[in-house]
């Protein structure tokens, strides 16, 4: 961390989780240390913000309210880059707690204080801080696996999708309103949190009381998307392996509850209808699931496959290297040594990681392998079968929208 930057905390977590309560208990506990707290809510009128600034009369022109601490609360209505510039050319303050929306996701946030932005010379990430509802996510991803969405119109979004996302970004994850949940279900709750991101601290809150100290402590690991559980999953054995027998990789973790995962490779596409059919139909024991997928739909890219929940996206990420020119391709190898690179298909492969709780992970193999191209249909027209699966990069495909 820069010696004259600012540490900039990220909150993150969805709608009722329990980040205003936060916030409000460390404004509270703050003692002499002066916290500036951005604060972005949804709607057109910033509810959070006023709850927040609730407790004192003094308010400040610009939708800035100075706190009766002296910390400040500031509505970010405006470009967050410009907000939090303004904020540390007008005021001194100690910390920036900056609120995420309860549709927000928190990574774009803290790549603004980490990419050469006005903002990056001025703050330095010290924390992600993701705010789960212990009931909610039991719920989601237990044994009922409830379904819900978050945002208005256009903007909503499976539930799952941001629960999924805020944990596997967090260095630190509250466990909040535990006493709402039955002690096993909130030690699964806690096995499915440590499944999705293995090295994020993890404290179980009721209120969202803890120690100042503990939440704004400097812990930001720039590579969090290296540590998320389904990549650690897919690292795990070293990679760059060629497995294509009936099991798949195992990594499992210590499961008392029953969460584990598994890391599915072949060297044989999946067939568009076969494997879209599969998608839809996942089962709700898939907390979640993402990977490169080969699809055999008559354009020679990749996909990305990403499930959380109920919740499953295809995308196309662009040309697989092997379907590149033959000096594009010598020129990319010579600069990723790593590159999983098979004489006959390049780099073309299925790589998918699977974390859940009490999975069948025999029969989802079994299921998964017989989504792959025949013999007889590796010899056929695969721009023949039907698919609706994207292929221009950028493009996605919702299979499942909840």
């Amino acid at each position: 961390m820069s010696r004259d930057a600012i540490p900039v905390t990220i909150l993150c977590g969805s709608l009722g989780a329990g980040k205003t309560t936060l916030l409000n208990h460390l404004l509270r506990e703050a003692g002499e240390r002066d916290i500036a707290v951005l604060v972005n809510d949804m709607g057109e009128v910033n509810v959070d913000a006023d709850l927040v600034s609730g407790n004192t009369d003094l308010a400040v022109d610009g939708g800035v309210t100075e706190l009766s601490n002296g910390c400040i609360c500031c509505e970010l209505q405006d470009d967050l880059e410009t907000a939090v510039v303004r904020l540390a050319s007008d005021r001194d303050f100690d910390q920036l707690v900056v609120e995420a929306s309860g549709i927000s996701e928190p990574r774009p946030v803290a790549r603004l204080f980490t990419t050469g932005s006005r903002a990056a010379a001025r703050y330095d990430v010290a924390s992600i801080v993701a705010v789960v509802d212990a009931r909610q996510f039991h719920d989601a991803f237990g044994e009922a696996g409830v379904a819900t969405r978050r945002g208005d119109g256009e903007g909503t979004r499976p539930l799952s999708d941001l629960l999924v996302e805020d944990v596997e970004a967090a260095d630190l994850v509250l466990l909040n309103k535990t006493d709402l949940v039955a002690p096993d279900e909130l030690d699964a709750v806690e096995e499915m949190v440590r499944a999705l991101r293995p090295d994020a601290e993890i404290r179980r809150t009721e209120h969202s009381r803890i120690d100042p100290e503990t939440l704004l402590r400097a812990r930001y690991d720039p590579g969090a998307v290296e540590a998320a559980g389904w990549k650690r999953a897919l690292d795990e054995d070293g990679g760059g392996h060629d497995h294509d027998h009936a099991h798949g990789d195992h990594a499992h973790p210590e499961a008392v509850y029953g969460v584990a995962s598994f890391t599915y490779r072949r060297r044989r596409p999946f067939h568009p209808e076969r494997f879209s059919t599969l998608l839809a139909d996942l089962p709700s024991s898939v907390v979640r699931a993402k990977g490169t997928c080969w699809i055999a739909t008559g354009a020679d890219v990749a996909h990305t496959m990403h499930q959380a929940g109920p919740s499953v996206r295809v995308e196309a990420t662009g040309p697989w290297i092997a379907s590149l020119p033959e000096f594009e391709q010598d020129a990319y190898r010579r600069n990723r040594s790593d590159l999983d690179w098979d004489g006959e298909w390049g780099d073309r492969r299925v790589e998918l990681v699977f974390i859940g709780r009490e999975m069948d992970e025999e029969g989802l193999i079994a299921a998964l392998d017989d989504c792959l191209l025949t013999d007889a249909e590796m010899g056929a027209d695969w721009g023949a079968f039907a698919s609706e699966f994207p292929t221009e990069a950028g493009e996605e495909r919702v299979v499942v929208d909840p």
